[in-house]
């Protein structure tokens, strides 16, 4: 597995990253059993950054990932956590709080479930509107400081709220959705993460599996999948963001790999600064997607992709309109 080192004080970590969140029913019912053994594989196969957020499933996903973490070197792998959205009983989100305090007092709980003694990568889910970005930051600094954290990473926030909080801590990196159908971070988001030397960690870079070459015309998410909401898998939208998949298919069929590992291979393409977080759920899945670091791609081959799937040409937002108002960037 190669390696990238995330900005240029943030830490060495696996060229692919290995997103949790799926295996804590985001997209429907996971086998506890397979997430273990997925994670299993990963490290394995020298994936060594791990993202999950203390609020997946309230909790259960750090529980799964300190089961399957367990007798591991605790040197071998980076853990990347989220924090600040607060969750109810039900399915509902009510709200963020990054004041200092839940800061800290989310760190703690986090610490416990993971069952570890520092947590690698920590940021805040979204911006809060009531806090001053300073202000979490300053406790995040203050936890690093105390050693109870290694790095500052934050996660889908504008260039101004980067630059204000690098000016606090230097950030490690910014989380944010990345993908062929996801590149309003080209305009003003990356050019910033590279002046001021900060790394970029992208999620949904096979766009929640809209652009795996998997998911086919007709098929309806199932209970409990967040993806039975999404605008881009709606009545309408799906046809034709699947169009842009076959014409996508076409490419990485004469490339000779699937249209997953192409995705993938596209993002990683985009500079040494980005990693690529795939949310596989199953050994199955993991398998094809590690092939994709392997994969060279051309200027003919990105030509090709962009032909196939241009900028912007993707139909509906990549939320629900309740939440794309706590995002920095758009689609």
């Amino acid at each position: 597995m190669q390696t990238r080192t995330l900005g240029r004080r943030g830490p060495a970590v696996s060229a692919l990253g290995l997103g949790a969140m799926g295996m804590s029913g985001a997209y429907g019912a996971a086998d506890r059993a397979e997430s273990i053994a997925t994670v299993h594989a990963a490290l394995d196969a020298g994936v060594t950054l791990i993202d999950t957020g203390d609020f997946y499933a309230m909790g259960h996903n750090e529980l799964l990932l300190a089961e399957a973490l367990r007798g591991r070197d605790r040197d071998s792998y980076q853990l990347s956590v989220k924090f600040g959205m607060l969750r109810g009983p039900g399915p509902e989100f009510a709200g963020t709080d990054n004041r200092p305090e839940a800061v800290k007092n989310f760190l703690a709980y986090s610490l416990t479930r993971l069952g570890t003694d520092h947590i690698d990568i920590y940021r805040p889910a979204r911006l809060d509107p009531a806090v001053p970005i300073e202000e979490t930051v300053g406790a995040i600094k203050e936890m690093i400081d105390a050693g109870h954290v290694r790095h500052l990473g934050l996660s889908e926030v504008d260039a101004a709220t980067i630059r204000r909080a690098h000016a606090v801590h230097p950030v490690a990196d910014l989380q944010i959705e990345y993908s062929l159908i996801s590149r309003a971070v080209e305009a003003d988001v990356l050019p910033t993460l590279r002046e001021l030397g900060i790394g970029l960690t992208a999620y949904g870079v096979l766009g929640r599996g809209l652009i795996s070459g998997h998911w086919t015309a007709g098929h309806t998410a199932g209970p409990g999948d967040s993806r039975g909401f999404s605008p881009r898998f709606s009545s309408g939208n799906v046809e034709h963001n699947l169009a842009l998949v076959e014409a996508l298919r076409q490419v990485a069929e004469a490339k000779g790999c699937t249209v997953a590992q192409l995705a993938i291979a596209w993002v990683a393409a985009q500079g040494k600064d980005i990693v690529p977080l795939v949310g596989a759920r199953t050994r199955e899945r993991l398998a094809e997607a590690l092939p994709a670091m392997e994969l060279d791609l051309t200027a003919k081959d990105l030509a090709e992709i962009e032909k196939a799937v241009p900028a912007g040409t993707a139909r509906g937002d990549r939320y629900p309109p309740a939440f794309m108002s706590g995002l920095g960037v758009g689609n």
